[in-house]
This record gives structure tokens, C-alpha cells and sequence, in this order.
């Protein structure tokens, strides 16, 4: 009877939502497409023109709508007195690349009859089309990565397709496909004796591997490997909000590295998205997602029976895993935004009372979870998060985030050593101030023991086991300072470096989880990593990149010195660098990446 109250309840609020979109559908010609926070120039400009006090956005919340861009952009030409010269040329370059959004045409040079309504373009190869009830836009994607060190090549390379619609200016849809391949001279050493340490060794952004690259699902193969990467969705919206259905990536918190909130390292996910915006001080954002739980379910199979042989194999499922979370940001005045949320993770049957927006969901837990009373029914794994960013200050934009995995008052209490498992970030950033076409930012983030993990493997903060917050992980700590310098239109110099440090590795023991995080963060440095970047972009024209980096890093694991307790996963310094480390960044390296790419 509950099932059925909860369900019943569920759909009579959805239905009021869907009621109150398609009777406010009216006098909105924008589209609700989310822009992949791949496309990092036109997030680096809008930041830029947040911090220059031209434009105001919630930068904590990504991937924007293009129409939230296009709309900063048509602030920008407004203003366009307070831009200097290289701003300007930056801007017409993006009012090329939403033209769509701005109900314009790019200039291009080939078109077909009718230049107010179709445009067939060579470069930048693509077709798109515009009237007052239905636009369109179709790219092709393709790109290739060298990567080379002294211990070998790798080549990356992709290929596909994206697509993009918007139907009576209520609904827009959105889908992409890329085929991915590593293959190398590296991959193929001798050394490696068996198809798996070939595959192991192209993994370079594996769940354990410490390092922020994007995750991906691999594919077996004997040179390297392969993965697929599908993107889409669609959604209706109004003047002040939307909803919708997509599968793509996502980032909550203030960063310019990595969020220690929701980052968007992990592979792509399918969720309910929900965006409200009903006034210019207050924004609603909230999601419900499927994961990938990669933990075996064995209650769920299906039977491969063998012909002309006797007996057959059981070919189990994933355990079901879900994440339901939501963010409410204020901006009490221009340039200030608090905001402050609430997520679970839960394994299992699906469970419509998480599709409430606006829930308190460890509430909504105890109350599943409990009702037995006494029956012993374990909790699902809540989180809770904060950020605020403000960019008050001319040319500064000052932010902080924290995540807190599990919180204790008697924690703070001097006498008790043990420590709550959250996750701070503190970061700052000047643009052009004192010299333009010059940004510098430091970044310093700190994660407990334990943070973002759970005694049960479905419960993790991870989806295909990436960590959704932090790629350090927890018992961590990274500084990263950065000089971005843009010298002329489309041109990014980015000069940084990164210290990477990651501390006794615990697992959650229930039964000994008081001295696991009674134990001092960072007790001994078992591994760690430094990285100096130099990365140079020129955008040749809209969604078109040429890159150059040149990395040294130096990646080495240490003996722990400390005694060894229960529920710590204890290795040598060895151990720990093949932990973290794939082995084309093993030690000391100076890696060369050159590459090319039409989309994303």
C-alpha cells in the first residue's frame, strides 16, 4: 500500500510540474541544449567576463545551456565600450558559433538557396537551419591525439557525429556519438605478456589511477582499447526553467581543476533533470541519475543454454544504483552566490519517493529505511554540500566549496581525534588585473579519510567506479596554481602546476571505523605526484582545435612509516606508485601531446 501511495503521490507531482510547463510554454525563443564542458574557451570567456563585471553567471553549476552562453554573449555586444581589443575579437568569433541561438547565420562559405534559413558550411563543416519553429544543427566530430614520452607513443583518435534540435521553441533535443581508440608502439611492448596488461596499460584515466583525465568503459582489445561515448537528451522549457531526460556530464562546485562535489570525470550518466529559475536571486537545480554500480547482483542473471553440449552459464547483472541530489543557489546581491544542497546514493529497487525535488533525502531514508523499527535495515549513503562563489571584487573571482560525506558534532571536540569525512576546496582567481589578457588562480583541496567511500561497495560516491567528487580521492591534498595568458583572438597559453599528495589508503571497516578516522590525515605521504603544464590552444574556428603541451611530472610512491592498523590497505612504495600511476607517467617524464579536433 505504501509502494502505491508513493507512486500515486510521485505522478500527481509530476504531472503538476508538466501542467505548469505546457501552460507557461509561451514567448521563449531560446533552446535548453547544454553546452559539454569540453568546450573550455567559451567557459574560460565567460568567466572572464563575470570577473570583469560584464555579465553575471552561477558558475557552479555546469555544463551551461547554450542559451544562458548566447544570452552572456548579447550582454557582452551590449556592453561592448568596457571590452578591450582582443575581448572584442573574441566575441564576434563565439557569435559565430551560437548563431543559432542568437537567430542569426554564421558567415560561411558555401550556402544553399536561401542564406536566411540554411546554412551548408566547409569550414566550419556543418549544416544548420533556422526558421521560427524548428532550428537544427548538424556536425560532424573527429580528432587525433599523439602522445610521446620516452616510453613510447600513444595515439588517441575519435570520430562521430552531433546533433542538435529545437522544436517550437519548447523543446529541445540533443545527441552525439563518439567512437574512441588508444593503440601505440607503448601498448604493444613486448613486455606486456597477455591481452589484459595491453588494455591495463592504455587505461590511463582507470578508477584508480590518480589522475583527471575522463573515464571511460572500456572495450578489450589486444593493441589498446576502445570505448563509445553517447550523449543526448531532451527537454522542455519556459522562460523560467526546464525539465527533462539526458545522459551526459555534469559539475556542481566552483573550480577551475576539478570539483570535489560532482566533477565530470566519470563517464557519462543518464538522469531526470530538473532547472528552475523563477527569479533573478534564487535557482533550483536537481537530478536523479542511473549508475553504474559495477558490483555483481546475484539475484539477477540470465541463462546462456549450450547447443549440442550439456549445462549452460549464468550471466549475472550490475547491482541497480541510483544518485538523486539538488542544489539551491541565492544571490542576495550581484556577483555573491550561496548555495547549498542535499545528494544520496541508493542500490536496489528503484525508489520513486527520491524524484521530490526538493527533499531532504537522508529524512526520506530514515523514513524507508526505519519504519520496521528495530529490524536492522541499513541506511543508503547521504551526502551533504555548500559553495559560494563571489566575483565583488573588480577582476576577482574568490570561491570555496565543502563536501561532507558523514558529519558528528562531538568530531570537533579537541579531546576527540577523530575527524569528520568531508572535502574543502578554497580557491581565487585575478583576470586582467594588473596587466590585461592575463588570469592567474591557486586552488588548495583537502579530503578526509574515508570521504566519498561506503562499508558497502554499492554506495560508493562513484558511478563505473570513478569517484563522482575529487580524483584524488580521499585522505588527499592538491595545490594547483595556474597563468592563463591570451595574447590574441582564439589563442590560450596556460602555464600550471600541480602537487598531488594521497595518504594511507583505508577501506571502510565498520568494525574498526573509529581508529580509521581517528588517524591523522595524510598521516604518511604514500604517494605523489608533481606536474608542470604548459598547454597552447588556438581555435581555428568555432569547435575547431589545434593543441600543443609539454608536461614534466614526476610520479613516485613512498614507504609508510607509521604501524599499520586494521583496515588499511598496506603496501611498499612500489605498490602504491602502480596503484596510482599508469606506467607511461611512472617516475620522472617529459610527455609531448600534439592533437586536432572538430568538435568534441
Amino acid at each position: 500500500m505504501r509502494i502505491k501511495y508513493q507512486l500515486s503521490t510521485v505522478n500527481c507531482q509530476l504531472s503538476i510540474i508538466l501542467s505548469i510547463f505546457i501552460f507557461t510554454l509561451t514567448n521563449v525563443n531560446a533552446q535548453s541544449i547544454p553546452e559539454h564542458v569540453s568546450y573550455t574557451r567559451i567557459y574560460d570567456f565567460v568567466d572572464e567576463l563575470a570577473m570583469d563585471g560584464i555579465v553575471d553567471i552561477n558558475s557552479a553549476i555546469k555544463p551551461y545551456n547554450r542559451n544562458t552562453i548566447a544570452s552572456a554573449l548579447k550582454q557582452a555586444m551590449q556592453k561592448d565600450s568596457l571590452l578591450f581589443k582582443r575581448q572584442k575579437k573574441d566575441l564576434n568569433f563565439f557569435i559565430s558559433e551560437f548563431a543559432n541561438e542568437l537567430d542569426t547565420m554564421p558567415k560561411a562559405y558555401v550556402h544553399w538557396t536561401n542564406k536566411k534559413t540554411f546554412d551548408l558550411s566547409l569550414l566550419q563543416p556543418q549544416f544548420l537551419y533556422n526558421n521560427r519553429k524548428f532550428k537544427a544543427q548538424i556536425r560532424p566530430i573527429i580528432g587525433m591525439d599523439l602522445y610521446y614520452n620516452s616510453n613510447g607513443l600513444i595515439m588517441k583518435r575519435w570520430y562521430g557525429v552531433d546533433l542538435q534540435m529545437d522544436i517550437i521553441s519548447h523543446i529541445s533535443i540533443w545527441g552525439s556519438i563518439r567512437d574512441n581508440s588508444f593503440n601505440g608502439n607503448f601498448l604493444n611492448k613486448k613486455i606486456y605478456t597477455d591481452v589484459y596488461k595491453r588494455i591495463h596499460a592504455a587505461k590511463m584515466s582507470q578508477p584508480d589511477y590518480l589522475y583527471n583525465l575522463p573515464g571511460c568503459a572500456y572495450k578489450e582489445a589486444n593493441y589498446g582499447g576502445d570505448y563509445s561515448d553517447v550523449r543526448g537528451g531532451i527537454r522542455a522549457y519556459a522562460w523560467f526553467g526546464s525539465i527533462g531526460f539526458m545522459k551526459d556530464n555534469i559539475s556542481w562546485g566552483d573550480t577551475y581543476n576539478c570539483s570535489n562535489i560532482i566533477s565530470s570525470r566519470a563517464p557519462s550518466f543518464p538522469m531526470i533533470t530538473l532547472n528552475l529559475t523563477p527569479c533573478k536571486w534564487f535557482e533550483f537545480n536537481y537530478i536523479h541519475g542511473f549508475l553504474i554500480s559495477n558490483v555483481i547482483d546475484s539475484t539477477r542473471w540470465y541463462y546462456e543454454e549450450y547447443y549440442n553440449a550439456e549445462g549452460g552459464k549464468k550471466h549475472y547483472r550490475p547491482m541497480n544504483k541510483y544518485i538523486a541530489a539538488n542544489m539551491f543557489t541565492f544571490k542576495p546581491v550581484k556577483g555573491l552566490y550561496i548555495a547549498f544542497g542535499n545528494s544520496i546514493i541508493y542500490s536496489g529497487d528503484f525508489q520513486p519517493i527520491f524524484l521530490i525535488p526538493f527533499a531532504f533525502f537522508k529524512s526520506l531514508d530514515h523514513l524507508m529505511t526505519k519504519a520496521a523499527g528495530g529490524s536492522g535495515v541499513e541506511n543508503q549513503n547521504s551526502q551533504v554540500f555548500f559553495n559560494i562563489s563571489t566575483r565583488n571584487i573588480p577582476h576577482t573571482h574568490i570561491y570555496g566549496s565543502v563536501f561532507i560525506d558523514e558529519f558528528s558534532i562531538s568530531r570537533w571536540r579537541k579531546d576527540n581525534p577523530q575527524q569528520n569525512p568531508v572535502s574543502f576546496k578554497l580557491g581565487a582567481t585575478v583576470s586582467n588585473w594588473p596587466l590585461k589578457n592575463v588570469q592567474v588562480g591557486f586552488e588548495y583541496t583537502r579530503s578526509n579519510i574515508i570521504c566519498y567511500k561506503h562499508s558497502i561497495q554499492s554506495l560508493t560516491w562513484a558511478s563505473n567506479s570513478y569517484n563522482l567528487g575529487h580524483y584524488l580521492g580521499d585522505n588527499s591534498q592538491q595545490f594547483y596554481a595556474f597563468i592563463n595568458y591570451k595574447p590574441i583572438r582564439s589563442l590560450n597559453l596556460n602555464l600550471s602546476y600541480t602537487k598531488d599528495q594521497k595518504g594511507n589508503d583505508y577501506n571502510y571497516e565498520r568494525r574498526n571505523i573509529s581508529q580509521i578516522i581517528s588517524q591523522p590525515v595524510l598521516k604518511d605521504i604514500v604517494w605523489e605526484n608533481d606536474i608542470v603544464s604548459f598547454k597552447a590552444l588556438y581555435e581555428v574556428w568555432p569547435n575547431a582545435y589545434a593543441m600543443l603541451n609539454v608536461d614534466w611530472n614526476y610520479a613516485r610512491g613512498h614507504n609508510p612509516t607509521s604501524a599499520a592498523i586494521e583496515g588499511e590497505n598496506r603496501m611498499d612504495a612500489t605498490g602504491y606508485l602502480n596503484k596510482y600511476t599508469p606506467d607511461f607517467y611512472k617516475g620522472s617524464n617529459i610527455s609531448l601531446m600534439v592533437g586536432f579536433s572538430i568538435g568534441f
